[in-house]
């Protein structure tokens, strides 16, 4: 029985190691932040990201992956790739709950609580990460989305947080979209200019979608989203980027 035992033990073990580096694969970003959201870590001057709480099973020191935010952090973006949005808030919810640290960084909640029509939650949710990360352009305009939806545009658009500079062109030009400092028709020359199928185009399409939605212009925000599903930045890619993803969930969510 005790062999037995032992060998659950190391099996379990050998589990726990496997699924952590599989969930840092797509975790990573979301503590250390992200430079293109599909997974990267990049390190912007944030103190070290909390470590996973894993109790002990069985007294042979077997961790319980239930009670690991990592864990259930991944498997809430799983979730969330597939189209399965109530059930990523319940992991990202659970890796809260393991751990309150996360509160402060799990953007991938944010985008899913907008997605459930949870707009005043998902807007605290970005401002928490803003204040965590000053520099974060995407979440200032994901709480602008949020608010768009609950205060109306113009009202958004006045309470919209300042960023730092973002490292990504086509980003800054994206932020500047929102704050009313460039045109639909900019963000669109320099998305076409990158090329087909680069990320830059990607992005712009995808948030010049996201824009029209907020402007209440669900013709051009189809239009521009069902281009961004069509990128060969991420279609067929086994692996794509979050944001990617996002484009597929909001085409089914809106019966696109």
């Amino acid at each position: 029985a005790c062999n037995v035992l032992l060998t659950a033990a190391v099996a379990a073990t050998a589990a726990f190691g496997s699924a952590s580096a599989y969930s840092s694969r797509y975790v990573g970003a979301t503590l250390n932040h992200h430079g293109a959201r599909h997974g990267g870590r990049v390190h912007v001057g944030r103190s070290d990201p909390p470590r996973a709480r894993s109790t002990l099973a069985m007294g042979l020191g077997v961790p319980d992956l239930s009670t690991d935010p990592r864990i259930a952090t991944s498997r809430g973006m799983q979730a969330f790739r597939k189209g399965d949005v109530a059930g990523s808030l319940e992991q990202f919810d659970a890796a809260i709950a393991a751990d309150e640290r996360y509160t402060l960084y799990l953007w991938q909640r944010g985008l899913s609580l907008y997605y459930a029509g949870k707009f005043e939650e998902g807007a605290v949710q970005f401002r928490r990460d803003v204040a965590a990360n000053p520099n974060d352009t995407e979440e200032a305009i994901w709480t602008f989305l949020c608010e768009a939806q609950t205060n109306g545009f113009e009202a958004a658009r006045k309470q919209m947080l300042k960023v730092g500079k973002d490292s990504r062109p086509i980003m800054r030009m994206v932020n500047e979209l929102f704050l009313g400092d460039a045109s639909e028709e900019d963000l669109a020359t320099a998305g076409h200019k990158a090329g087909p199928g680069s990320r830059a185009e990607f992005y712009a399409l995808l948030y010049l979608g996201l824009y029209n939605e907020a402007k209440g212009d669900a013709v051009h925000a189809k239009g521009y989203i069902q281009q961004a599903v069509s990128s060969a930045y991420g279609k067929g890619n086994p692996d794509p980027d979050y944001m990617y993803s996002l484009s597929v969930v909001h085409a089914r969510e809106r019966g696109w």
